[in-house]
This record gives C-alpha cells, sequence and structure tokens, in this order.
C-alpha cells in the first residue's frame, strides 16, 4: 500500500483537473441511466394509450438526457485527456529531478537500456494509473450513491440488491482480477524492460556485435524476452476474457433480480424503468475489474522507478551553503579517495595548489587516479579524507551546481545530444546571444566548417553526434565550454582517440579556450604540455613527480620514461 500511497501522492497538484473529470464522468453515466430508464418509463407508459400531455415531460427527459449524454461524454474524454497529459509531463519531470542529483554515482550499476525503459517505458505505463486505477472508482462510487437514493425511493431490499451486485461486481470480480495478474503483471513489465535493455545495447552496440559475430546470440536473446513478453500479455488477456464474462452475468443476474424482487413491490409501468436502470449504472462498475488488473502492472512500474530514485546521492549540499568565491585559486591538500570501504585508494595524499590563470597538466598511465580528480572536483562523489579549496573555501561547503556553474569541461566523451548543434551549443548557457554562438563557433575553428553544411547551425548531430567526426566533436565541447565562459577549466583527455593531424587543430583551439583561465589538463597524451605552468606525474594515486617539462625531461624521472615511451610509439 505504501507504493499506491506514493503514486497517489504525485497526483496532488493535478486534484481540480481530476475532480472536474470525475465529476463530468458521474454526469456521463448519471444521463445514460436518466436517459435508459426515462426511454423504459415512456414506453411502458404509452402502452396504457394516454395522452400526448402525459408523455410531454418524459419526452423532454428523453431529449435532455440524449444530449446531455453526448455533451458530458465529450467533456469528461476531453478532460481526462488533458489530466493524463499534465500527469504524463509531471512524472517525467519528476522523475528526471529525482535522478539527476544522483548522477553518476548511483546510475553507474543500471544499464542504459534497463534505465531508458524505467524513464520511459514505466512512466508511460503510469500514465494509464489515473484513467484506469483512480477515477474509475471514484465515478463508481458516485453512481452507487445515486442509485442507492434511487432504488430505496421504491424499496429498501431493491437498493440493497442493486448495491450487493455492484459490490460484487467491483470487489469480487476485481480481487479475482487482480489474484490472477498479481504475477502476469509483474511479469510483464520485466520482460518489457528487458527486451527494451538488450534492444538498445544491441542498437548502440552494433559494430561490435557484427564484427564479432555476435548476431545470432544477441538475437537469440530479444527472442527470449520477446516470447516471456508475449507469454505474460496472453495470460493477462485470458484474465481480461474471464473478468469480461463474469461481469456481464452479473449484470444479466442484477437485472433478473430486480425484475423478480420489484414485480410484487411496484407499479408495472416502473419496472421496466427499475430493471433498465440497474443495467445502466453497471457502466460506472465494469471498468474497475479491469482496473484491478491493470493494478499490478502500475504498482510494478512504480516500484521500479521508486527502486531508482529512493538511493541516497552520493553528494548533498550542506545546509547552509556559502558563497561562491570570486577567487579560482585550486588548492588540494591531503586528499584521499577510494569508491567503497575496503578498496585501494584510487587517490591517496594528494596534494598541489594552482593559482589563478595558471595552467597544470596532471599526467600518468590509465588507472592512476586522473579522472577520479576530476570526479571529485566536480562533486560526482565527495571526498571524506583531505581537502579541495576553490578560492579557499572547501568545496564540500559550497552547493554543488555552484563549483559546476564556476567550471567548464571538456572531455574525451563529448556527450551530444541528437538535436541540432545550435541546441548542443546552448546546453552551455540558454540565453547565448547568436553573436556569441557564432564567436565561441570561431575560437574553436569550427564556425567555417558549420557553415558548409546544408542547414547551418539547425544541422543535426545524429545520435552522440555519430553525424561529425572525433575532430569536430571535440571542438564542439570546446566552443561549448567557451560559451559557458566558466573561469576554471577542466580537460580530461580532450585529444584523446583522434589522429594527430586533428589533435594538432584540436590543441590550437585549446589554447584559444585556456588563455586567462585556471586549467587543469588531464592527461595521458604528453602533447603540447610545454605550455603548462607545472606538470604533476600521477602514479597509482600518488603525486610521484612535479616540475615543468623541461624540468622533468632533464632529470631521469617517470616522466621521462613516459615520455620517451610515447615518441618511440609513435615514430
Amino acid at each position: 500500500m505504501t507504493t499506491l500511497r506514493r503514486l497517489i501522492s504525485l497526483l496532488t497538484p493535478y486534484r481540480r483537473w481530476i475532480s472536474l473529470s470525475v465529476l463530468l464522468g458521474f454526469l456521463t453515466v448519471a444521463s445514460s441511466v436518466g436517459l435508459l430508464a426515462t426511454s423504459a418509463w415512456i414506453i411502458s407508459r404509452a402502452a396504457e394509450r394516454p395522452s400526448i400531455a402525459a408523455l410531454s415531460v418524459a419526452v423532454v427527459g428523453v431529449r435532455f438526457f440524449g444530449i446531455t449524454r453526448g455533451v458530458f461524454r465529450y467533456l469528461e474524454r476531453l478532460v481526462s485527456h488533458e489530466t493524463t497529459f499534465h500527469i504524463l509531463a509531471g512524472l517525467r519531470v519528476w522523475f528526471y529531478g529525482k535522478i539527476a542529483p544522483l548522477a553518476p554515482a548511483r546510475l553507474m550499476q543500471f544499464r542504459s537500456g534497463d534505465l531508458l525503459s524505467r524513464a520511459i517505458g514505466n512512466i508511460e505505463t503510469l500514465q494509464e494509473f489515473y484513467v484506469r486505477a483512480v477515477a474509475p472508482p471514484l465515478v463508481a462510487l458516485l453512481i452507487a450513491l445515486l442509485m442507492a437514493v434511487f432504488f430505496a425511493a421504491f424499496d429498501l431490499i431493491l437498493a440493497i440488491t442493486v448495491i450487493s451486485f455492484m459490490l460484487a461486481t467491483s470487489i469480487g470480480v476485481a480481487w479475482l482480477a487482480r489474484r490472477l495478474t498479481r504475477q502476469s503483471g509483474a511479469a510483464a513489465l520485466a520482460a518489457r524492460s528487458a527486451l527494451n535493455a538488450n534492444v538498445v545495447d544491441m542498437a548502440q552496440g552494433m559494430a561490435d556485435v557484427v564484427a564479432f559475430n555476435a548476431e545470432a546470440r544477441q538475437a537469440a536473446k530479444i527472442q527470449a524476452d520477446s516470447d516471456a513478453l508475449s507469454a505474460a500479455h496472453h495470460q493477462l488477456e485470458r484474465v481480461g476474457a474471464l473478468q469480461t464474462a463474469l461481469i456481464s452475468l452479473l449484470i444479466n443476474l442484477c437485472a433478473l433480480a430486480v425484475l423478480i424482487l420489484a414485480a410484487p413491490r411496484t407499479e408495472g409501468i416502473v419496472l421496466a424503468t427499475l430493471v433498465l436502470a440497474a443495467i445502466a449504472s453497471f457502466e460506472a462498475i465494469a471498468p474497475l475489474p479491469i482496473a484491478a488488473a491493470q493494478l499490478s502492472t502500475h504498482l510494478s512500474a512504480a516500484q521500479s522507478l521508486y527502486a531508482v530514485v529512493d538511493a541516497d546521492p552520493v553528494v548533498s549540499d550542506p545546509s547552509q551553503p556559502q558563497p561562491m568565491p570570486s577567487d579560482c585559486t585550486l588548492d588540494v591538500e591531503g586528499l584521499r579517495f577510494r569508491y567503497a570501504e575496503g578498496e585501494p585508494y584510487a587517490l591517496d595524499g594528494i596534494n598541489f595548489s594552482l593559482p589563478q590563470g595558471r595552467a597544470f597538466a596532471i599526467v600518468g598511465a590509465s588507472g592512476g587516479g586522473k579522472t577520479t580528480l576530476v570526479n571529485l572536483l566536480l562533486r560526482f562523489w565527495d571526498y571524506r579524507e583531505g581537502q579541495i579549496r576553490l578560492g579557499g573555501v572547501d568545496i564540500r561547503q559550497l552547493a554543488a551546481a555552484d563549483v559546476r556553474q564556476r567550471i567548464g569541461v571538456v572531455t574525451q566523451q563529448t556527450y551530444l545530444f541528437n538535436t541540432s548543434i545550435r541546441e548542443n551549443l546552448l546546453i552551455a548557457k540558454r540565453d547565448a546571444t547568436e553573436g556569441q554562438i557564432i564567436a565561441a563557433a570561431q575560437r574553436a575553428q569550427l564556425h567555417d566548417f558549420i557553415m558548409r553544411l546544408p542547414q547551418g547551425y539547425e544541422t543535426r548531430v545524429g545520435e552522440f553526434g555519430v553525424n561529425l567526426s572525433g575532430g569536430e566533436r571535440q571542438r564542439l565541447a570546446i566552443a561549448r565550454a567557451l560559451l559557458k565562459d566558466a573561469p576554471l577549466l577542466v580537460l580530461d583527455e580532450p585529444t584523446a582517440n583522434l589522429d594527430a593531424q586533428t589533435e594538432r587543430s584540436v590543441l590550437e583551439a585549446i589554447r584559444a579556450l585556456m588563455a586567462g583561465r585556471t586549467t587543469l589538463l588531464i592527461t595521458h597524451r604528453l602533447v603540447g604540455l610545454d605550455q603548462v605552468d607545472q606538470i604533476l606525474v600521477l602514479q597509482s594515486g600518488k603525486i610521484v613527480e612535479r616540475g615543468t617539462q623541461a624540468e622533468l625531461l632533464a632529470q631521469r624521472s617517470v616522466y621521462q620514461h613516459l615520455y620517451s615511451a610515447q615518441r618511440e610509439w609513435i615514430g
């Protein structure tokens, strides 16, 4: 029930829309009851051959209920869909807002396809929660109260009988449907999530799958997930057919019971009215077993989302963050960090001071702790031992968003969204002017290339920037950093995986980016390091050497060994 309560609490902001939709649903079914009941009374009364004046009020009633039923149904569908779309948009924003503080640390345990399935498929499943599980019971409750008053006006036994059949349909059949679909609903959701995850993984890794002749193996996985999903859906359909048959049976039994009980207790002229009114009232009851059958799917979808959002963020802001300092001097003192207890330290006793406006490079072999330092600086993880100070203030005393706002980042894996070049640039600064965008692209040596494209800045880059080369993606990342104009710059392997010619071009753009900024260059490519003020050599999480490139090359050092090995490999 906790999950159900949490789901209902998410609907609170839309309570007015929901109330209006429920009211319109009630008026729609009430109009249907009024239409059938009035029509039955007219037919029964007409058999006695009265004057037309005796039927005039009822004739007006039939017209009124016939018109209002159509009007209320249209308005109810309009408001219900509007409510559903509002809820769907709200759920997406809620989920994004919850997972943003968890990235990247808490989200690393999820496969990209699995997370995508939760963010899209499960939320789309929950958009039906209001239409299927919330509104129908409320409409049914109002109609049941109306029928209780209506039938009690003729005879209390009739009211008890109709309400009993309503309860048997809404609770009895619903309980049976819920019991029969509990496992198949969860199984359908799990199979769909697995299918989506495998399809996304195969699509993103298609080149590797084909290269290693693994198409058949991956296709078998997808087929197995598809078969499991089909089996779960078949079970749900069988239960749906059973509950439809049971609902029809109970409606007919209710009509028969009203006919038998009403015959000796009421006048013959209202007998058909009572029977048809009872049948029409079940329009509000019939959806309840379907809602109960789908409730397990909704709850499973919600639990899947809560399994993600309920995780505690690795990084939390202080209750009263310190104001951001204007100085961008970066001091690291006694920094030690490991990702989990019992694991070796990724960083062990790091100390350095990077003055404002200067440039340092941190080099070393892969796995030495370079990227870990970037993650701590950006507050993707929090350290417990030592300090990282920005302008003399420990960054743990600053709001994480404020810290990231002061830092421009260029990494080796530039993430580009499947939209236009302009939109990818505007991620850095939403209110950037056209002139600022062009200026940033020109300094990154990208503007001329963009203008040669058929649609210029409106050209779509494709998923992950697939329509651009590696160098173009890196220059786009540099242009984005230029547009952000942050005073502190972190370059994490910005020329990795580039050929020599492209690397030289990107390095020229990087030099333009570094001008006047406090810069921390993280790299294992020992190219262009004569431009930095100091080089820190990181090995097994420790700084083993430091100095300028000339100083380090003048001695038999770890850096000199790395430099010689790299030049020999290139040469």
